[in-house]
């Protein structure tokens, strides 16, 4: 088992979860992070981190969609291991649904 970042993250892009991952197995994109699923360790501590509970493990139903997506982006988007700062609306997007369709982006993050 892995956990699994969701569209919860998308625009809101807290990094609370990267700061306490002992295997440094987050990637980031223009608007959300993603867990590698292959480097995670199922230790469970970041999902408790994450305001918006966007992390979930991979077992949960409908998380199949989320693996396959955090495992395609995070071979190509770049490794993040330390909390920055959320993007000053994130708390204006938190509880929007259904943002992968309107907001994702495939761009790598990093700046």
């Amino acid at each position: 088992m892995t956990y699994v970042v969701t569209e919860a993250c998308i625009r809101c892009k807290y990094t609370d979860c990267v700061e306490v991952c002992p295997v440094d197995c987050f990637y980031e994109g223009d608007n959300m992070l993603v867990i590698h699923p292959d480097e995670c360790i199922d230790c469970g501590v970041c999902e408790p981190e994450c305001p918006v509970e966007a992390i979930v493990p991979d077992s949960e139903p409908g998380a199949e969609r989320w693996l396959e997506l955090n495992r395609e982006y995070a071979s190509v988007w770049p490794n993040i291991t330390r909390k920055k700062p959320a993007p000053e609306d994130a708390d204006e997007w938190k509880d929007v649904a259904e943002k992968f369709d309107r907001f994702f982006k495939p761009e790598p993050g990093g700046s």
